[in-house]
């Protein structure tokens, strides 16, 4: 047989060789491909069905496709970029971080992608990366000023004020000088300390606009500002610039403040005060100014001694104009109590308040509260009752209204007030007041022998307050009477105890629900200390504790009780027949 070599020849061999391995990696190219676009038409649907989950709220699913996807192609950024905000959810904020940088160094140009990576980044306080990151995406969306506003809070928060000056230089060649930039640069060369700078900014910025005063003004602000060698001569040349802008407009409240200011730093108060005045009782004076006034006037008051004589006297001036405002009045009302004047003259200046603005809820609540505490119930009734024409929503009012009533034992005008009350509760109401609410209506209710609606209240009551003990004592204690709902009524009552555990009542009412489940033992510890605890000694708990040591076998102790009951309680005939019998008589 002859050699395939010396037949065709070594060059045909070679040819031969390099066409078979052109085939065989032609092949493997093939199937490369293949496997490539199969991983890719793979990794298209995970991640569309992970969009789906996402979209219907399913996020568990959505992050599970996610991974399955960043696993199928490490190099695609989508994945990366969900996946991170998936993370941030979680609180685990370094591997959302990671995340957002590996979506960008996958997609370098997604502006999306940088700006959630520069929040990221200012999120973790790593405020140089920030603005590395939003640096490169302004110069991507020149458009884009707010990103400038970005890089100037950026450099804030590292003290570059240089670098914010910049920045702030960027905004101008944009907008132009503007009184905002202008003073944000002068503060920033104050930081500084370059007072020079300072004043060349804002000198610059009332030169551009001579006729406006209030960039004139602000120069003279600067000024006296300004710290240096010359320091006098610049608070002088403040006093003429403002003392020519009040030449040219009288009433520039900013030129006036300024002035203000300056006397005071100059220790000349008689000028000081008179520039106050000339504030104050300016009718041009915006009413948010005089106020921001007065409160000045009350710290310098505090600061020098406290003496409200100089701060009354403002006060009384600026209630003498023909329509003071209602503002004021209760401001000064404020301060009274601050200064703990005379109740009398603090009621003399809510009055006030009410005749300038009937409506002012604050200043007649305050009225109520007054009378309140001196049970002037008819004082409080009446006040409640002006309240409700100009506040008719305020539910503070049929409260007061309603207990006012309560304590002169009107249960029907008492009950009406909080019915009437009740309509005005919503969402954002007081949870301890309409818990208050329901609970003294289940009281009166309970009164008028309608059971179910007062059980219904008490419900109301915890509700919004489930531990409103003064609600929880006295539904348990009448569910207790009744018999019903035993096991609900300790329960309740238990809570009392804990939170008040040196409290006669509730030691009383928790020992009579042991009685009533025939834990008769169980009642005599809490009966005890209920005794013990009761400084009025009531026949009703005594009575209690006389039953209680009667069914347990101690008709010795139980008579002992039961007549120190009728000591207090002469007419209670039930507890005649206890001790004639000597037995425990059910009601």
């Amino acid at each position: 047989m002859h050699n395939v070599s010396s037949t065709i020849g070594y060059s045909g061999v070679r040819n031969m060789l390099l066409t078979i391995m052109v085939a065989v990696l032609g092949c493997l190219s093939l199937q490369a491909h293949a496997d490539n676009y199969g991983q890719r038409r793979k990794y298209d649907a995970y991640f569309l069905e992970a969009m789906l989950e996402r979209q219907k709220g399913n996020h568990d699913a959505a992050f599970n496709l996610l991974t399955r996807c960043q696993e199928i192609d490490s190099t695609a950024s989508e994945a990366y970029f969900f996946l991170a905000q998936y993370y941030t959810e979680m609180k685990q904020t370094d591997k959302a971080l990671d995340f957002f940088k590996k979506a960008l160094q996958r997609d370098s140009d997604n502006t999306n992608y940088m700006e959630t990576l520069a929040q990221a980044y200012v999120s973790k306080e790593l405020y140089a990366d920030a603005i590395a990151v939003t640096e490169r995406l302004y110069n991507v969306d020149k458009s884009r000023q707010d990103l400038l506003e970005m890089l100037y809070r950026l450099h804030l928060q590292l003290r570059q004020y240089d670098e914010a000056i910049t920045v702030l230089d960027r905004m101008e060649l944009i907008d132009g000088k503007s009184e905002r930039l202008s003073l944000a640069k002068s503060g920033l060369y104050l930081q500084m300390n370059d007072h020079e700078a300072a004043l060349s900014e804002v000198k610059a910025l009332s030169e551009r606009y001579p006729n406006d005063l209030n960039y004139r003004t602000l120069y003279a602000n600067t000024l006296m500002m300004a710290k240096g060698d010359d320091e006098t001569n610049r608070r002088e040349e403040a006093r003429k610039v403002l003392a020519e802008v009040l030449a040219e407009e009288p009433d520039n409240y900013r030129a006036q403040a300024s002035l203000r200011t300056y006397y005071l730093n100059e220790e000349d108060t008689l000028k000081a005060d008179s520039l106050t005045r000339s504030i104050l009782l300016n009718p041009v004076t915006a009413l948010e100014d005089k106020i921001s006034l007065l409160r000045q006037e009350i710290g310098y008051s505090e600061n020098h001694g406290g003496d409200s004589t100089r701060v009354m006297q403002f006060f009384h001036e600026l209630l003498a104009v023909p329509e003071p405002a209602a503002d004021i009045a209760e401001f000064c009302a404020a301060y009274m109590q601050l200064k703990k004047m005379p109740r009398d003259s603090i009621s003399d200046m809510l009055k006030q308040v009410l005749r300038l603005a009937p409506d002012r809820a604050s200043a007649r609540l305050q009225l109520v509260q007054y009378a309140w505490e001196d049970t002037d119930n008819e004082r409080v009734i009446d006040l409640c009752q002006q309240a409700r024409q100009y506040n008719p929503d305020e539910m503070a009012f049929y409260y007061y209204q309603g207990m006012a009533y309560y304590r002169q034992d009107d249960h029907d005008h008492a009950l009406e007030a909080f019915q009437n009350g009740i309509s005005v509760i919503t969402d954002e109401s007081n949870p301890a007041i309409v818990s208050d609410f329901y609970a003294v209506m289940g009281d009166l209710l309970h009164q008028k022998g309608r059971q179910k609606e007062a059980f219904e209240a008490y419900d109301s009551c915890l509700a919004w307050k489930p531990d409103n003990v003064g609600c929880l004592n006295n539904y348990a204690y009448y569910l207790s009477e009744l018999g019903e709902q035993l096991d609900k009524a300790e329960k309740m009552s238990r809570k009392t105890i804990k939170a008040e555990p040196h409290n006669g009542t509730y030691l009383d009412t928790y020992a009579w629900i042991l009685f009533m489940q025939k834990r008769y033992s169980d009642a005599i510890g809490y009966i005890e200390q209920a005794v013990e605890e009761d400084t009025t000694q009531s026949s009703v708990i005594l009575e209690h504790a006389g039953d209680i040591f009667a069914l347990n076998g101690d008709m010795n102790k139980a008579l002992e009780f039961w007549q120190q009951a009728l000591d207090n309680n002469p007419d209670n005939k039930l507890l005649r027949r206890k001790i004639k019998k000597k037995k425990y008589i059910k009601k």
